[in-house]
């Protein structure tokens, strides 16, 4: 009973820590969504030639400013991370792009 109460009250810990994240940065909600989305939709053949394409040029101003923030702030920069990586690593493992 114990280990069931145990269990329960973790549970809603980490569901309500995962909400609170989600409502704490709107924005990067926006954000790590359309990037999730882009890898999912997107094929290997796209990927591949947007990642040659995007070789050796600088990044726009909005991504500049987005990476430094992610920089500055080590809460958001978490959450973003814990949003993103897992679909993101997925997807470059099935297109090779990582071994």
């Amino acid at each position: 009973m114990t280990r069931c109460f145990l269990r329960l009250a973790l549970g809603s810990a980490l569901l309500f820590s995962g909400v609170v994240g989600a409502q704490q940065f709107p924005i990067l909600d926006q954000v790590a969504d359309k990037i999730v989305q882009k890898y999912e939709r997107s094929t290997c053949e796209q990927l591949w030639q947007e990642r040659a394409q995007k070789r050796g040029q600088p990044k726009s101003e909005n991504e500049q400013r987005a990476v430094q923030l992610l920089r500055t702030d080590p809460q958001m920069r978490a959450e973003f991370i814990n949003r993103v990586a897992a679909p993101i690593a997925n997807k470059m493992f099935e297109c090779g792009m990582i071994p």
